[in-house]
């Protein structure tokens, strides 16, 4: 039995609802007031009021039974205390209540909101990464977002968490936060509380049931200095000792270090030996460092600490069969170490001939890992500076992809991505704080592309833009019913060529690139390609190359394209409670 009444309010936000008479004939009437939907419920002398939608997903709470005045919801059984609202099941959330007067046989409802909104949605989120529940994060997300909260609060709010509640400390799911984060100012506004969500929701599902970790405390009334942390640190992540080096770390910021001397002091320990971890330990440094720029020093502790796991025992390519043999990489790069402190030095440089672009760029593709040596060497010998070395390299990285033939297996867009997504850390690594040591990872990043040659041969052609004629609007709007698609690695590719050579404005095509990564269920490496491809652009766009690095992005995305794509109906649901819709209810 329903109502409309709308009645205006006659005092402090209440608003007559329903007769007394007519409640407790009914049990239980539904109203509609205010455009809020509620279920009145009469039990004994009181009147209950409760939103009728259940907060998990909606259903009609008017449906639902009381039993000891707790109401279930009959749709996933949750529970509520019909009092207060309260939730006894952390995934369903707490349902609003609402003030009722019984004024003679009037029945009135206040319905003005009496907490705090923002402080229950930050615990809403507190509990959904506590307890892994992505519709929770969703919900609290997309109201906090809606209600114009500081997205940086959200990120501290994930970076907290993901560094204390995960032992092995930074993974993928800082990683896939701090890609989230990156990516804000690429995308659509409405595609904003998705990419938070997503990066929350990462954290979560990494960090569940795992043990916690226990940060260590600084070195007690010590009197060595960061020169000194520098070198200790890196002799404890030499002998694979985690605790010495967190503590170093957590010296190092008691003392005052900055960004760029954490830096330092955290990649020279990173490239100390080659491509380690498949790059995955460079890049997660620089990723912690990114999401402290937006996130705040202040977290700085958690964020760092949590790196001392991965870097003391990540595999080193020393102890791989594929950089010794049948060419014995890390010989080669040993050599070419031993000389790059003189070159490095300005007064030294301004030597030999300096090779072009295209020159280093076709070294770099070829097949000889000492001619690949000598010509950084030289590069940096004839004036070329790190960071415009480093993002050669990054650039030579991505061609792989873009080149990368689909008669490859598929796993292999894996080892392509990882060269990529390593160059691009080393890349933005020495914007941050450059150095000799840091150095040494262009050095890895290029024999890394020397061994992903294969996957360039056959080479696929990059697209120039001719094989995909159109308006850029009609071209930009195919891409979405293309990637619905399986097997369009090079249609996607030749799409976006042709978008950018007629002209189409490169800001919609990377949010278009955006959305359509934010669709897909999660998967770590085409996050990681799209952020690192976008991060590229940013220095290539008005450059002919600039294409070449979103083209690589698409393809790779195409390759990875459908997904089930669930996490995109669990952010749909949060979506529709937070409009008001009446998902359930009978019209």
């Amino acid at each position: 039995m329903t109502g409309r009444l709308q009645t205006r309010p006659a005092a402090r936000g209440y608003v007559k609802a329903a007769s007394l008479a007519d409640v407790r004939a009914a049990g239980c009437k539904v109203v509609h007031v205010d455009g809020h939907t509620i279920a009145l419920f009469a039990r004994g002398e009181k009147v209950h009021a409760v939103d009728n939608r259940c907060p998990h997903m909606g259903f009609p709470l008017s449906k639902g039974t009381i039993s000891d005045c707790i109401l279930t919801c009959h749709w996933h059984h949750a529970r509520f205390d019909l009092s207060s609202g309260g939730t006894f099941d952390p995934w369903a959330d707490d349902v609003r209540v609402f003030r009722v007067d019984l004024r003679g046989d009037e029945v009135w409802v206040d319905v003005t909101w009496a907490g705090d909104s923002t402080t229950h949605q930050h615990d809403r989120v507190r509990d959904g990464l506590q307890r892994n529940i992505p519709l929770v994060l969703a919900k609290a997300v997309i109201k906090l977002t809606d209600d114009s909260d500081d997205p940086a609060a959200l990120l501290r709010a994930g970076l907290d968490f993901g560094s204390r509640y995960r032992w092995e400390g930074w993974g993928q799911g800082l990683t896939i936060l701090t890609c989230m984060s990156n990516l804000l100012g690429y995308l659509a506004e409405e595609d904003r509380p998705r990419a938070l969500y997503q990066g929350l929701a990462a954290v979560a599902m990494e960090c569940h049931g795992q043990p916690p970790r226990f940060e260590l405390r600084p070195l007690p009334e010590t009197t060595a200095d960061a020169a000194t942390l520098k070198v200790w640190f890196r002799q404890f992540v030499e002998v694979r000792d985690a605790d010495g080096a967190e503590r170093c770390i957590i010296t190092a910021l008691r003392l005052g270090a900055d960004s760029a001397q954490m830096a330092d002091m955290i990649f020279a320990a990173a490239t100390d030996h080659r491509y380690i971890q498949t790059g995955h330990v460079l890049d997660f440094a620089n990723k912690a460092f990114e999401a402290l720029d937006a996130a705040g020093w202040e977290c700085a502790a958690g964020a760092l600490g949590s790196l001392a796991h991965g870097l003391a025992t990540a595999q080193r390519m020393e102890e791989s069969n594929t950089w010794r043999h049948p060419v014995d990489l890390v010989s080669i790069l040993n050599s070419a170490f031993q000389r790059l402190g003189p070159i490095t030095d300005p007064a030294s440089a301004a030597g030999g001939p300096r090779p072009s672009p295209e020159e280093l760029l076709i070294v770099l593709h070829g097949d000889d890992p000492e001619a690949i040596a000598e010509t950084l060497l030289e590069a940096l010998g004839a004036g070329w500076t790190p960071q415009a070395l480093a993002g050669t390299v990054a650039y030579a990285a991505a061609l792989r992809i873009a080149r990368f033939h689909t008669s490859n297996e598929f796993a292999d867009w894996d080892t392509a991505l990882h060269t990529f997504s390593f160059a691009n850390a080393v890349h933005q690594g020495m914007r941050r704080a450059p150095s000799v040591e840091l150095l040494r990872g262009v050095f890895d990043a290029a024999m890394s592309v020397y061994l992903d040659r294969f996957l360039n041969v056959p080479a696929a052609r990059v697209p120039q833009g001719s094989e995909r004629c159109g308006e850029p609007e009609q071209l930009l709007t195919s891409l979405r019913p293309l990637l619905d698609q399986q097997q369009q690695v090079n249609e996607a590719g030749e799409t976006v060529a042709g978008y950018l050579a007629a002209g189409g404005d490169p800001q919609r095509l990377l949010a278009m690139l955006g959305t359509l990564l934010l669709r897909e269920d999660r998967d770590f490496h085409t996050i990681q390609t799209v952020e690192a491809a976008m991060r590229q652009y940013g220095s290539l766009r008005s450059t002919p190359r600039g294409p070449h690095v979103l083209i690589a992005a698409a393809r790779y995305l195409a390759a990875h394209s459908p997904t089930v794509r669930a996490q995109g109906q669990t952010f749909q649901i949060a979506q529709r409670l937070h409009r008001g819709e009446r998902i359930y209810e009978d019209r």
